[in-house]
């Protein structure tokens, strides 16, 4: 089987437009895969381009070149060079994102932001928020959260219902950016839980895990980002 997810030679660079437009390299001949049902995890120095290159893959930065191919439905999907609806039916369908922010939606409930992942694709609000309900009470949110939009939640509750959203649904390839960072020690257990069910259901995973313990229980393999980071 082809992997689920194969970089080809990406490359990043940013322009620091308050420097004159000048160009900084961050990414070069980054080239990798992940298959289904493995766990394999970024690893490097802060500042190698970690959480660059899961933005790459996930679409929200734009790759300078390379190929970054998701397997998909039978086909396979270059994000490098997708347009935006075929980045948002990849997101919708097969890639799952779990960033160290919660993107807070005004006036909407905990419960409802968790369950909407499982509506937008043809779930039933009933069978969503049963789920949404499971898996807050798995990550120790008090129940009395659930009906209130979390704008006013602590940083470790509003990461619990980031990472709730981002298992509501099985998703073909997981992408996690410090899920367990500021998270106590019983719910990083809950979450390395939920890790290691998504893998076991035949998920590709690739992650970023500053906790080393954590790292060690989930990593099938590690990747040096070290080795892709480009001369200044």
């Amino acid at each position: 089987m082809p992997p689920v997810l194969q970089l080809r030679d990406v490359e990043k660079s940013f322009r620091l437009h308050l420097r004159s437009g000048t160009r900084l390299p961050v990414i070069r001949g980054a080239a990798f895969e992940v298959a289904a049902g493995e766990c394999a995890v970024l690893h490097g120095p802060s500042g190698s381009g970690k959480s660059s290159l899961l933005k790459m893959i996930y679409g929200t930065y734009p790759c300078d070149a390379g190929e970054i191919r998701i397997e998909t439905g039978g086909a396979a999907v270059d994000v490098a060079t997708a347009d935006t609806p075929g980045l948002r039916r990849l997101r919708r369908d097969t890639v799952g994102y779990v960033s160290q922010f919660l993107r807070v939606i005004p006036r909407v409930a905990a419960l409802d932001i968790v369950a909407e992942p499982v509506i937008s694709r043809g779930g039933t609000p009933e069978t969503a928020r049963v789920r949404a309900a499971d898996l807050l009470a798995r990550l120790n949110l008090p129940e009395r959260l659930w009906s209130l939009p979390p704008a006013t939640f602590s940083g470790g509750e509003q990461q619990r219902v980031n990472i709730a959203r981002g298992f509501a649904r099985p998703y073909p390839l997981l992408l996690l950016d410090e899920p367990t960072a500021s998270l106590d020690a019983e719910n990083r257990r809950a979450v390395v839980g939920l890790i290691e069910e998504a893998r076991a259901g035949g998920a590709a995973i690739l992650g970023i895990f500053h906790d080393e313990d954590v790292r060690e229980r989930l990593a099938d393999r590690i990747i040096d980002v070290g080795g892709f980071a480009a001369a200044a």
